[in-house]
């Protein structure tokens, strides 16, 4: 089985009411659990605004140390499951699925063997 990074994206700065997000936390927990269920499911986390990412970035023999994130965009990293699945098509299904219970756009990405 290969595994797969399913990578939500989220928009920079913005907030839902806190009703909105219940309900989505509700249906990304089902959809995990679902994963779980499935013997799918690798790892899963949340991450912090950008705003608290550092950057290590080669420079010259030196590494230099920068604050907040990589780039300024309007969408972020916000989270990330690992899957493992027998094929593309397999992963993408879970993909659909975290989709719909985020309301995000997900990424699916195989890892390199």
């Amino acid at each position: 089985m290969t595994q797969y990074l399913l990578t939500v994206f989220q928009p920079t700065g913005g907030a839902l009411p806190e009703g909105d997000l219940e309900a989505i936390m509700r249906d990304v927990d089902k959809v995990d659990q679902d994963m779980k269920d499935a013997g799918v499911w690798v790892f899963a986390g949340g991450l912090h605004p950008p705003t608290t990412a550092t950057v290590l970035r080669p420079r010259d023999g030196e590494v230099l140390m920068t604050d907040g994130p990589f780039t300024e965009a309007k969408e972020h990293v916000g989270g990330f499951s690992i899957i493992r699945a027998d094929d593309l098509d397999e992963a993408l299904d879970w993909g659909r699925r975290l989709a719909a219970a985020t309301t995000l756009p997900i990424e699916v990405r195989p890892f390199q063997d």
